[in-house]
């Protein structure tokens, strides 16, 4: 059964979905879409997680439903575009934000297999098959927009994150090619690259490793880490028509990491 959303804002109208939007930088994407008028499907692997971020969406009024689904299955994340369109209507846009598996925060050759590829399926192939099945759903809507979710640290590299960084890597290049693939048929791809933010993710690593948290926050030029909102605003805009001629980038939300200079 189909349900209307909003009809004001940068999605006004618009169903999508947000994978990972369970906690952090999903949950807020999945908000702050719903406040812009969009009706959301919020997918994840965490019921819990996810059950909780469509109430928060209709305490504000707003539309959403909610699909568990690893995304490292193919077949998970083709039912789960399925259902999305089926219970809110046509795709036209989507986050693929799940990151689960980010590793455990060791160098490189103390990285087993089994992290390394749970790692690679999450964080890369989860990424692939978002693309894949949300693909034909936006053909048969006529276009849409796709928002990935990378990392600032695929441009400089980052200790202890091996698994996770060449995973990202391979999401930014996977997204031109996308791009380069869909371009003509009205679908846009793109990709956010954030610097550090305060997400689950983040707190475990601090709790790893204490000593890097002001170190971290010194790491920005602007000398703090992020909100998920922050990150939620440039998706947002990435997926609505205020970008409609941007395709195949992917934009840094990073605080300035990669332009913070030692002499300051």
């Amino acid at each position: 059964m189909n349900s209307t959303a909003r009809n004001e804002g940068l999605l006004a109208g618009k169903a999508g979905l947000v994978t990972g939007a369970g906690s952090g930088l999903g949950r807020a994407t999945a908000l702050l879409a719903s406040r812009e008028g969009a009706a959301v499907t919020v997918i994840d692997i965490d019921r819990a997680g996810g059950e909780e971020t469509v109430e928060l969406v209709r305490r504000e009024g707003g539309v959403a439903s909610f699909v568990e689904a690893d995304v490292s299955e193919g077949a998970q994340m083709a039912q789960a575009v399925e259902t999305a369109v089926a219970e809110l209507g046509p795709l036209r846009w989507a986050s693929n934000n799940a990151a689960g598996g980010a590793g455990s925060f060791a160098p490189l050759h103390e990285i087993d297999d089994r992290t390394w590829s749970r790692t690679i399926d999450v964080c890369l192939k989860g990424i692939f098959h978002g693309i894949k099945y949300e693909i034909p759903a936006m053909q048969a809507a006529g276009g849409g927009a796709i928002v990935n979710i990378s990392t600032a640290s695929v441009a400089k590299g980052e200790a202890f994150l091996g698994a996770y960084i060449a995973a990202k890597g391979g999401v930014e290049a996977l997204t031109r090619t996308a791009a380069a693939e869909y371009g003509a048929q009205g679908i846009r791809v793109n990709a956010v690259a954030p610097g550090g933010f305060e997400t689950p993710g983040l707190k475990r690593y601090f709790d790893r490793f204490p000593e890097q948290k002001q170190h971290t926050i010194d790491q920005h030029a602007m000398r703090r880490v992020g909100q998920p909102l922050e990150i939620a605003e440039a998706v947002v805009w990435l997926a609505s028509e205020r970008a409609s001629f941007v395709t195949g980038a992917c934009l840094g939300v990073d605080g300035g990491v990669l332009v913070n200079s030692h002499l300051l």
